[in-house]
C-alpha cells in the first residue's frame, strides 16, 4: 500500500472571499478537492466559477449558520432544524437537541438535488460543522450512511477518529463509531483511513509557524491507505474575529513553499477522493 492524501479546500461558497480563495487555490493546483455549501446566497456562484474550472465538489450537508453571517435557511425547510425565524441556528449543540432524523434526511436530500440541478454530480458527502455524527447531540449517522448509500456517495468517517479527535474516544462513542464503520462497509460506502484539520484557535497557536507545524507533524503521522487533511481557507477579512486569522493562515500554507517540499520528501501521493 502507499500513502494518499486528499487535501481539501472546505465551505465553498460561504460568502465570497472563501469562495475567491478556494477557486484561486483549485486553479492553482494547491488543493486536490473541494466541498460546497448548497444553503448559502453565494452557493449559486460558487457552483458555477468550479464548474468552469472542471471540479465537482462534494456535498457539505449544512444544517447550521455560520457566527457572523446572516443566518441561512435550509432548503427543504423542516421546522425541526430552524428557529422561529425559519433560519437555522449557527449552534450545533441547539440543532443537536432538537433536529429530527426525517427531517435532517429530507434536507441532504434537497441539497443533493439542487447540486445535480447545478450540472454538479458529487461522489461524496460530508458534515459541515460535524453536526451527523452525533458529536453535539442526536445522532443521525446511521440514517446518513444509508442514505449514501441509496445515492452511490462516499462519506467523510474517518475509520481512526483519534488524529481528528485528537485523542482516543471515549467508550461510548468509540463503540458507536466501530459500528458506524461495520455499517459503511456492509452497504459498500467509501470512508476515509483518517481524517485530520488544525482545531485550534489563532491565540492558541500564536503565529503561522505554529499551524505550519501543525500540519507537517499530520502530514508525517498519515497512516498506509488513503485520507484527508481538510482546511478552510479564506481571506482574513472574509471571516469575521479571530477565525479570520486562522483561515488565512491556512491559505498561506497551501501556497508555502515548505509545505509543498514536504508533500515530496515524505511521499504522500495528492489524490481527489478517497473512493478512487
Amino acid at each position: 500500500m502507499t500513502r494518499r492524501v486528499v487535501i481539501t479546500a472546505d465551505d465553498l461558497g460561504r460568502e465570497q472571499g472563501t469562495t475567491e480563495v478556494v477557486v484561486a487555490l483549485l486553479a492553482e493546483g494547491r488543493v486536490s478537492a473541494t466541498t460546497l455549501i448548497p444553503v448559502s446566497p453565494a452557493a449559486e456562484q460558487a457552483a458555477s466559477r468550479v464548474r468552469g474550472l472542471g471540479f465537482v465538489p462534494r456535498l457539505h450537508v449544512t444544517l447550521t449558520s455560520e457566527r457572523g453571517l446572516p443566518r441561512w435557511r435550509p432548503l427543504d425547510g423542516a421546522a425541526s432544524l430552524v428557529g422561529p425565524d425559519g433560519t437555522l441556528s449557527d449552534d450545533p449543540f441547539v440543532l443537536g437537541a432538537r433536529g429530527e432524523a426525517g427531517d435532517v434526511m429530507r434536507e441532504a436530500e434537497a441539497q443533493l438535488r439542487w447540486m445535480r440541478e447545478q450540472d454538479l454530480t458529487p461522489e461524496a458527502a460530508d458534515s459541515h460543522a460535524g453536526t451527523l455524527y452525533g458529536l453535539h447531540g442526536r445522532s443521525w449517522l446511521t440514517r446518513t450512511l444509508q442514505w449514501c448509500a441509496g445515492h452511490g456517495l462516499a462519506f467523510r468517517l474517518p475509520r481512526d477518529p483519534e488524529p481528528y479527535v485528537g485523542a482516543p474516544l471515549p467508550p461510548p462513542l468509540a463503540a458507536a463509531h466501530e459500528r458506524a464503520v461495520a455499517l459503511a462497509d456492509a452497504l459498500g460506502v467509501s470512508i476515509p483511513q483518517t481524517i485530520a484539520t488544525n482545531r485550534r484557535t489563532a491565540h492558541e497557536l500564536g503565529a503561522y509557524e505554529r499551524l505550519r507545524e501543525d500540519y507537517l507533524r499530520r502530514l508525517a503521522a498519515l497512516p498506509e491507505g488513503t485520507s484527508e487533511l481538510f482546511l478552510h481557507p479564506s481571506r482574513q477579512d472574509a471571516v469575521t474575529g479571530p477565525d479570520g486569522v486562522v483561515r488565512a493562515w491556512e491559505a498561506r500554507l497551501l501556497r508555502d513553499p515548505v509545505w509543498h517540499r514536504a508533500l515530496e520528501s515524505e511521499g504522500v501521493e495528492v489524490v481527489g477522493g478517497w473512493w478512487t
